[in-house]
């Protein structure tokens, strides 16, 4: 039996509102302002909002610091938008981004994907519970958790690859459409995977553990709590993702971004 907001203490609920509002609103800020500093790399311009309605403030400043291009018809010499950065005060070539900050906007890349997925596959299943049977209820798990949990997997990779896709492809336009897609699955399915464990494992807690022993049962789909939640849950995932794109970009297996 779920609980729904009725249940549920209302600071913890004015807490939830307030923290998916500041998500919103640093998404909304980050798109406004990419429309007058689009990305290099196309993609980005849907991974720094992703990532800010989870990460909020964090991803503003990782934005700020490490992501904002230079704005429309400006040299790209004066933009920190590619995984270059230039010294202004010398005026000497640009030099490497440091290792800490690539990673980050590759583990943000990653999990762009996993977010729109698990967005899209947890409203699915409160829209149309029935969808939960391909995932496995009934014949495979009697908790629509797991289920979900299968399918967000499913839709993480498929979405996560094409975004990988798309960040290397045009790139790598010799090598044509099926070996970019190889080079997206091979680094983005270990990434992707180490995420959703993450995320999966602090939903875990919450879902199974923290709220059946307070509450008396899971938080319902369509409650502030769950989505704030899912936020400390994406912040998991990102923990458990970067050391595994550390060593995918250390290894050459993923591009630097």
């Amino acid at each position: 039996m779920t609980v729904t907001t009725g249940s549920i203490p209302e600071w913890l609920t004015v807490c939830s509102w307030v923290a998916i509002g500041l998500g919103l609103v640093c998404a909304l800020v980050l798109a406004v302002d990419i429309t007058r500093h689009p990305q290099p790399m196309a993609v980005m311009n849907l991974v720094w909002p992703i990532c800010a309605l989870f990460g909020s403030v964090i991803w503003v400043a990782a934005y700020v610091a490490w992501g904002r291009a230079a704005p429309r018809n400006t040299s790209p010499s004066t933009s920190t938008g590619d995984d270059t950065e230039m010294d202004m005060t010398t005026g000497r070539a640009p030099r490497p981004r440091p290792m800490a900050s690539s990673v980050f906007v590759g583990t943000s890349h990653c999990g762009a994907g996993c977010t729109l997925a698990d967005l899209v596959v947890e409203w699915l299943l409160f829209a149309v519970p029935g969808i939960a049977v391909v995932g496995g209820l009934g014949w495979a798990f009697s908790d629509e958790l797991f289920a979900g949990w299968v399918l967000a997997y499913v839709a993480a990779l498929v979405i996560g690859i094409a975004f990988q896709y798309f960040a290397i492809a045009p790139m790598n336009s010799d090598r044509g459409r099926l070996r970019n897609l190889r080079a997206a699955a091979r680094a983005d399915i270990l990434s992707l995977t180490a995420w959703q464990v993450g995320m999966y494992g602090a939903m875990a807690i919450a879902q199974l553990v923290v709220f059946p022993a307070w509450l008396g049962g899971p938080v319902a789909i369509d409650t502030a709590v769950f989505w704030a939640v899912m936020q400390l849950a994406m912040l998991a995932g990102f923990v458990t993702a970067f050391p595994v794109n550390w060593w995918l970009i250390s290894t050459g297996v993923k591009e630097r971004m």
